[in-house]
C-alpha cells in the first residue's frame, strides 16, 4: 500500500450562502508530484488555501490528515511549522529587499538572540545552489526577473525544511524557458523526497510532469487520474474539467464574410525615448470588418507596442507613419481619441492595468463609459446595475451578483469582466492582447465562442497571442512579429506552427 503523506477528507467550504467546496476528498502519496486540476473558479485555490491555514479550521468542515495525524492549522504558521509551504501566483516577496532577507525573512537565522547576517548569507547560498539559482544573494529582489524571483520563492520554501510545497499557477507568467528550468526542478526535489502538490492550467505541464492528477469541477471532486497507468492525457482532463467532450478547442465561424478595411497602418513606427530605441519599425497592416487578425511573435517581439500605439500611445512614444480609420486618415492624442474613433484595447495585465481589482464588477464594467450611464454628469445607480448584469449575463461571469469584488473573481470570470468593460464602450475594433493567459480550458472554449459572436455582430478582433494553436485556431489572417518589424503575414490556410516560428525566429 502506499504510503499518504496527505488526505484531504471530505472538505466543505462556503462563503456567504455560496458553496465553495463540497465534500472534497484527495490523496496524495508521499515523494509524488501530484496536479490539482480544474477550471477557474472549480475550488482549487479555496482547498489548499484550507490545507494551508489561510482558512483555520472551524471555518470549513471536514478533516486535514498530514503524516498521519488529523491537523487543526489555526494560521498560516501553523502549516508552515507542519512543513507545509504555499507559492502562489501573485509572489509574496519584498522588492526592495536582497534575495538572502527575502529567503529567511519570519524565520531569521539567529545567534544568541541577535540575527547573524553572516550565516544567513551562507544559508541563503545554500539554498539557492538546491534551486539551482547562480545569483548573488546581495542582490536585491526587484532586478531579478520573475522565472528567478520564483526560484527565490522555493528557496525560501526550503530554507523552512518543507514536506509538502504546493504551487499555484507556477508557469503563469513565465517563458518557455523559465518555465521548463521550473518543472525539471521540481522532478529534482522528488528525488530528494520532497511532495509537490502544483495548480496549472497548462494541460502538457500536468502531462509532462505529473504522478497522479485530481480533477475538481464546481467545489467537487471528480477523479483522480494515474500516469503510470496512461489516464493522464488531454482528452480525459478536458473532459473530467468540464463535464462534457471539447473535440475543437476552436469553435468554426460559418460564412466568414469580410467588409472593407476598419485599421490601416502604413510605415508605421513607434520609438521608446527611455529605452532609446523603436519598439516598432515601418509595420504595414490592415484589420477588415468582420475579419481576427492574429498577431504573433516571441516575447519582445513588439506585438503589445504596436498595439499600444494604435490605442491612443499611451506610453509617448514618438510615432511615424500613417493611421487609417475607415479610409479616413487618423491621429490620436490620448486613449479617449482611440474610443471615439471606435477602437478598444483589452490588455494582457488584467490585474495590474486592465481592472480594479477591490471594486466590484458593476464599478468594472461601467468605468471606460461614464458617460454611458450619467446624466448631467450625475451617475445612474439604478442604469449601472442594469448595465453590469447584461454584461454579467451574456458573458457567463460567474459570480453571486454585480456587487461581487473583482479582485475575488477566478482568472477567466475576471478576464470576461475586462473584455465586458470595453465591449460597453461599443467599439468596432477590439484589440485583446492574450485574451486567454492563464485561464483554463473551459473559460478559453467561453472566450473563443464570445469572440466569435462579436465578429457575426459586424465587429473586428486583433488577437496578440503566444499561443500558437490559439492564433491558428481562431484567425483568418496572421501576422508575425520580430524585433519591433513585421516578419511576415499569413493567411489562414497557409498558415502553420512551423512557419510561424521561422518567421518569428528571423
Amino acid at each position: 500500500m502506499s504510503e499518504y503523506i496527505l488526505e484531504m477528507k471530505n472538505i466543505s467550504k462556503e462563503f456567504t450562502g455560496v458553496k465553495a467546496l463540497t465534500d472534497v476528498s484527495f490523496k496524495v502519496e508521499k515523494g509524488e508530484i501530484h496536479c490539482l486540476i480544474g477550471e477557474n473558479g472549480a475550488g482549487k485555490s479555496t482547498l489548499m488555501k484550507v490545507l494551508s491555514g489561510v482558512y483555520p479550521h472551524g471555518t470549513y468542515i471536514g478533516d486535514i490528515v498530514f503524516e498521519g495525524g488529523v491537523q487543526q492549522f489555526g494560521r498560516i504558521s501553523d502549516s508552515v511549522k507542519a512543513g507545509i509551504a504555499i507559492i502562489y501566483q501573485e509572489l509574496a516577496l519584498f522588492p526592495d529587499l536582497t534575495v538572502y532577507e527575502n529567503i529567511y525573512a519570519g524565520n531569521e537565522v539567529k545567534r544568541g538572540g541577535v540575527i547573524d547576517w553572516n550565516q544567513t548569507i551562507v544559508q541563503a547560498k545554500q539554498m539557492l545552489e538546491k534551486v539551482g539559482l547562480d545569483v548573488n544573494p546581495e542582490v536585491l529582489i526587484k532586478d531579478l526577473g520573475v522565472g528567478k524571483q520564483q526560484l527565490v520563492e522555493i528557496a525560501k520554501a526550503l530554507s523552512k525544511n518543507v514536506k509538502l510545497l504546493i504551487l499555484d499557477e507556477p508557469t503563469a507568467a513565465l517563458n518557455e524557458n523559465d518555465s521548463e528550468n521550473l518543472l525539471e526542478l521540481l522532478r529534482e526535489l522528488k528525488k530528494q523526497g520532497i511532495t509537490c502538490i502544483m495548480i496549472s492550467h497548462k494541460l502538457k505541464e500536468v502531462i509532462s510532469i505529473a504522478d497522479r492528477a485530481t480533477v475538481i469541477r464546481d467545489g467537487r471532486t471528480i477523479c483522480t487520474l494515474d500516469g503510470s497507468k496512461g489516464e493522464i492525457t488531454e482528452n480525459s482532463i478536458i473532459k473530467n474539467m468540464v463535464g462534457r467532450e471539447i473535440d475543437d478547442i476552436y469553435p468554426k465561424r460559418p460564412n466568414k464574410k469580410f467588409g472593407d478595411k476598419i485599421l490601416e497602418l502604413n510605415n508605421w513606427s513607434a520609438y521608446d525615448a527611455q529605452l532609446g530605441r523603436h519598439v516598432v519599425k515601418n509595420v504595414d497592416f490592415h484589420v477588415k470588418q468582420g475579419e481576427i487578425v492574429g498577431i504573433a511573435g516571441l516575447m519582445g517581439s513588439g506585438r503589445t507596442e504596436l498595439a499600444l500605439s494604435i490605442f491612443g500611445n499611451p506610453k509617448s512614444y514618438k510615432l511615424q507613419g500613417d493611421l487609417f480609420v475607415d479610409g479616413m486618415p487618423a491621429k490620436f492624442h490620448h486613449t479617449s481619441d482611440a474610443i471615439k474613433a471606435g477602437i478598444a484595447y483589452v490588455t494582457e495585465d488584467r490585474k495590474g492595468d486592465g481592472l480594479f481589482l477591490a471594486q466590484d464588477i458593476k464599478s468594472n464594467v461601467v468605468a471606460a463609459n461614464l458617460k454611458g450611464i450619467s446624466k448631467n454628469g450625475v451617475i445612474n445607480d439604478n442604469e449601472e446595475v442594469k448595465i453590469a448584469n447584461e454584461y454579467k449575463t451574456s458573458m457567463h461571469v460567474k459570480a453571486p451578483s454585480v456587487e461581487q469584488i473583482v479582485g475575488k473573481l477566478s482568472g477567466g470570470n475576471q478576464q470576461k469582466v475586462s473584455i465586458g468593460k470595453w465591449l460597453f464602450v461599443g467599439p468596432k475594433l477590439l484589440i485583446l492582447d492574450e485574451p486567454t493567459r492563464g485561464i483554463d480550458v473551459g473559460a478559453k472554449f467561453e472566450i473563443y465562442t464570445i469572440m466569435n459572436q462579436l465578429i457575426s455582430e459586424g465587429m473586428s478582433i486583433i488577437m496578440i497571442s503566444s499561443e500558437l494553436g490559439e492564433v491558428l485556431g481562431m484567425s483568418d489572417r496572421v501576422y508575425v512579429m520580430a524585433e519591433g518589424a513585421m516578419k511576415g503575414e499569413l493567411p489562414i490556410e497557409e498558415a502553420t506552427q512551423e512557419n510561424i516560428m521561422q518567421l518569428a525566429t528571423q
